[in-house]
């Protein structure tokens, strides 16, 4: 049995956050983040108290909606994340009670920004062993309660939005149609290139005052070491997952890739050989949203009507582990 993505839904907070808005409580730029990053804008939570769970609520019904099916007939949660409400519980279990999916199977995913790959693969093969029937795999992020509006911190904070993303895949309704192909990939040994350090269970006390001051408990990023592994290793996660289905560039309608970066996505899709208008991009007004970034740009396809019903799409992602995935979708 092959499995598919049988509805896609998204929803980000009403705040909006420009860069100008940024430049008011650290020394930056609109032009300064706009040509480092390509981003203009993004959303940010309206209070506290709503954590990636509430985010998650909206683009799941969404996603349920255009799938058909009703939470009753959800068997199972993957939620991938790396601003879950709380340290625990997992944010899945919040989830499957706001949604009335109580006993349900929920399954945290802690990948980053290739988070949304690795839970979309526990999906694929739970619904292909017949374990399941249906599942709803989410990726959903606060980070704006987690970034440090600083000169210290702008590096990264310029970065980062709230938002979610959500699809439920299902049996394929036939046998070109569904998930064709995916590619799991890590290596640790850039662990601390894009890390958070603190809290740490390795660490006692596992916060102090002294990390807090020392912004330990922000996150961190060599963004030169980054940069190079992304443009190597996401086009090799592409290139993979196309030849695991069988497939060439010519074949391929759309490349979603994750939007961390407009320049890395530039210029892996430049050096893959995608024009333009076969590339999905929503980074300007979105920034990086870690794992949401993917289900959120594919709904972001279908306003614009280039994902429908026999499109084929390309995926690659690469994050924090340092992780990377890629993956074909025909819809």
């Amino acid at each position: 049995m092959r499995s598919a993505i049988l509805g896609v839904g998204s929803y980000v907070p009403t705040k909006v956050v420009t860069n100008d808005d940024l430049a008011k409580m650290m020394s930056t730029s609109d032009e300064w983040i706009y040509t480092r990053s390509g981003i203009r804008e993004r959303r940010f939570i309206e209070e506290s108290g709503i954590g990636a769970s509430d985010l998650a609520v909206p683009a799941s019904k969404m996603a349920m909606e255009r799938a058909g099916v009703t939470a009753d007939e959800v068997d199972a949660i993957v939620f991938a994340t790396l601003s879950p409400d709380y340290n625990f519980p997992g944010g899945g279990c919040f989830l499957g009670d706001k949604l009335g999916m109580n006993g349900k199977c929920a399954l945290d995913v802690r990948n980053q920004c290739s988070g949304f790959l690795y839970g979309l693969s526990v999906a694929d093969a739970w619904v292909r062993v017949g374990m399941y029937k249906n599942v709803l795999v989410v990726g959903s992020e606060v980070h704006s309660t987690g970034v440090e509006f600083t000169d210290r911190g702008r590096a990264v904070s310029v970065l980062f939005g709230d938002g979610a993303g959500a699809v439920i895949v299902g049996p394929s309704k036939g046998e070109n149609h569904g998930i064709l192909s995916l590619n799991l990939h890590a290596d640790g040994v850039g662990a601390k290139d894009l890390w958070c350090e603190a809290p740490a269970s390795a660490i006692d006390p596992r916060l102090s005052p002294e990390m807090l001051a020392e912004g330990r408990h922000y996150p961190q990023m060599v963004g030169k070491k980054v940069f190079r592994w992304a443009v190597e290793k996401m086009p090799a996660a592409a290139n993979e997952a196309l030849s695991d289905a069988g497939l060439t560039i010519d074949d391929v309608d759309l490349f979603v890739p994750h939007q961390a970066n407009m320049r890395i996505n530039q210029m892996v899709a430049s050096n893959m050989g995608f024009d333009d208008d076969r590339v999905v991009h929503n980074i300007e007004n979105y920034g990086n949203t870690t794992a949401a970034t993917i289900p959120m740009a594919l709904d972001a396809a279908i306003g614009d009507g280039r994902l429908k019903d026999g499109t084929t799409v390309l995926f690659s992602a690469f994050g924090s582990g340092f992780t990377w995935a890629g993956g074909v979708v025909r819809f």
